[in-house]
């Protein structure tokens, strides 16, 4: 599989050091859960990772925005649990590859560019909070993980999707790390948000992820931890797959 135009440099020589090792990775396939907070770069790992050792990456947060996405468009209460209950059975997600990327698509219609919006950030935490939504794409989510050989990144992943995951990496950053990180993301897609606005987003997502009575954003007791704050991809892929070796002994 050539991943040279999908990843820098730097990362080549991290797998070309591990060839051995990824290759058990595939004849012993298994469950990789990376959670943790907004922005502190465990989408981006998992894509890596996923891509390296060829397994299938599942982003949740996509699929709790897809649902944010659909929920906001049908002008469904937020605040009313039976209604969004009574939409899900509407909403159907899917995943494809497109030009080496991840796209989510909602009903057939390709959304990656609309989930990604702050609208829908704003309000995504709201939606992942009410417990038929987490049901929902939990049951999905279990699913999609009964044939292994998946990297899956979320917030829940490692202590309620699946606590029988053979590795389980929590991730975290500094908050003003995260919201450059953040800031420099969506002023690169065009968006005019100002810092201390997207800032402010990320601390009322942290709030309502950890504060949540169904399956709030917790480190698992088994769970690795991985502080990005000054860590470059390469350095995160490096200690992931170092994890991930590991664990398949």
């Amino acid at each position: 599989m050539n991943i040279n135009h999908l990843i820098p440099s730097g990362i080549r020589k991290v797998i070309e050091s591990y060839t051995t090792e990824i290759k058990k990775l595939k004849e012993r396939p298994i469950i990789i859960a990376i959670d943790g907070h907004s922005s502190c770069g465990k989408s981006t790992l998992s894509k890596d990772l996923a891509q390296i050792i060829g397994y299938r990456h599942i982003d949740t947060g996509a699929m709790y925005r897809a649902v944010t996405l659909y929920l906001l468009r049908q002008e469904i209460p937020l605040s009313d649990p039976t209604q969004v209950a009574g939409a899900l059975n509407d909403i159907r997600i899917d995943f494809q590859r497109i030009n080496g990327a991840n796209h989510t698509f909602l009903n057939d219609e390709d959304v990656e560019k609309h989930i990604r919006g702050l609208e829908v950030s704003s309000h995504v935490s709201e939606v992942a909070a009410i417990s038929a939504v987490r049901r929902f794409l939990v049951e999905q989510q279990r699913v999609i993980g009964q044939q292994k050989s998946i990297v899956m990144d979320g917030r829940d992943i490692g202590s309620v999707v699946f606590p029988e995951a053979e590795l389980k990496i929590f991730m975290t950053a500094d908050v003003d790390v995260r919201t450059q990180r953040r800031y420099e993301e969506m002023i690169a897609k065009g968006s005019k948000e100002s810092y201390d606005t997207i800032k402010a987003n990320l601390l009322h997502r942290d709030h309502i992820d950890s504060t949540r009575s169904d399956s709030p954003l917790l480190q698992a007791d088994d769970a690795i931890v991985i502080d990005s704050s000054t860590l470059s991809r390469q350095d995160q892929l490096n200690k992931a797959i170092e994890l991930a070796v590991k664990a398949v002994g």
